[in-house]
């Protein structure tokens, strides 16, 4: 089993890598992080008890991070164009969910589980990487107890998605994200370039919606207004950005990677763009020298991760 700490910011696309992680067999979901983002902390943090609620979800929530780790760096609108206004596409939710929130910060909540549970802890981060950084500036040791980190984030010889270079996951605290790409720890980036080209259609996940369960139905409700957003990039659908990160942990072999160091760019107009130098590439001396070689996917068999999507989330 994979023991996996999901940090998120749901989120469309993030609840339906949650209800994959929780619904795949060799998937233990061991805990829920949140963290500002698609929303802020407090409506992302009702939303993960919401779908733990609905979804009858054993892991723990904790909340977490409501601003960027360099608090000086000014917050821009929540994107609710893209994620509607209560950040699950405008479906009726509670303004709140009885259910108990984990009593630490969930960056606490990351260093102890990971320090309970040494060499086998997976975190899978599909939101801003605040809440990791943080967890690794308490306590730098968990970078050699966790086992690894798989991000949803990032573009590399695609454009990205909130300027031309940057991708928004990153561009929403750069800061945080050049802390984590540089730990000693291995981290893999699944990102725009492979995240842009998986797509399902609105008419794939009806049909999904028709033959699942009500966690389906739900799942197929709350897309519909993320759907409307991507007619300008996709034919009556949705990328599937975080739901690739998920799959990667039960299946990196639908990827093809590169490896080597990652920065990311803090300021100016490139603010938010993530760089590799290839572990096969030379250049003159750098500020990518003596880092860890990250492992960065560059393409994917985007068909069957749309189907091990839906195969996984069929099973009730």
């Amino acid at each position: 089993m994979h023991k996996v700490i999901y940090d998120t910011d749901p989120g469309v696309d993030d609840a339906m890598a949650l209800l994959f992680l929780h619904r795949h067999p060799e998937i233990d979901v061991i805990g829920i992080t949140t963290v500002f983002g698609n929303a802020s902390v407090e409506t992302t943090t009702r939303n993960a008890l919401f779908l733990k609620r609905e979804w009858d979800i054993p892991a723990p929530v904790a909340k977490g991070a409501s601003v960027t780790i360099d608090a000086a760096r000014a917050e821009r609108e929540w994107p609710a164009m893209v994620h509607g206004d209560n950040g699950l596409g405008n479906i009726e939710v509670p303004h709140t969910i009885d259910l108990p929130l984990d009593p630490r910060p969930a960056h606490r909540f990351i260093i102890d589980t990971v320090r309970a549970n040494p060499g086998e802890v997976r975190l899978v981060a599909v939101g801003r990487m605040t809440n990791l950084a943080m967890a690794l500036k308490e306590d730098p040791e968990i970078a050699g107890l966790v086992k690894d980190v798989v991000i949803m984030g990032g573009n590399f010889y695609v454009p990205g998605n909130v300027s031309p270079v940057a991708e928004a996951n990153i561009h929403g605290d750069p800061e945080a994200a050049d802390i984590v790409m540089t730990a000693p720890w291995k981290v893999v980036v699944i990102g725009l370039d492979v995240t842009s080209i998986t797509t399902m259609s609105r008419s794939y996940l009806a049909a999904m919606a028709a033959k699942g369960d009500g966690a389906v139905k739900l799942l197929d409700g709350l897309s519909q207004h993320y759907i409307d957003f991507y007619t300008h990039a996709v034919d009556d659908g949705m990328m599937v950005h975080d739901s690739c990160a998920a799959v990667y942990v039960v299946a990196p072999e639908l990827f093809t990677t590169i490896t080597g160091a990652v920065r990311v760019v803090c300021g100016g107009i490139a603010d938010g763009q993530t760089v590799v130098k290839p572990d096969d590439r030379r250049f003159p001396p750098g500020d990518w020298d003596g880092l860890p070689s990250q492992i960065v996917a560059t393409g994917i068999e985007s068909e069957k991760v749309i189907d091990l999507i839906r195969d996984t989330l069929l099973r009730a």
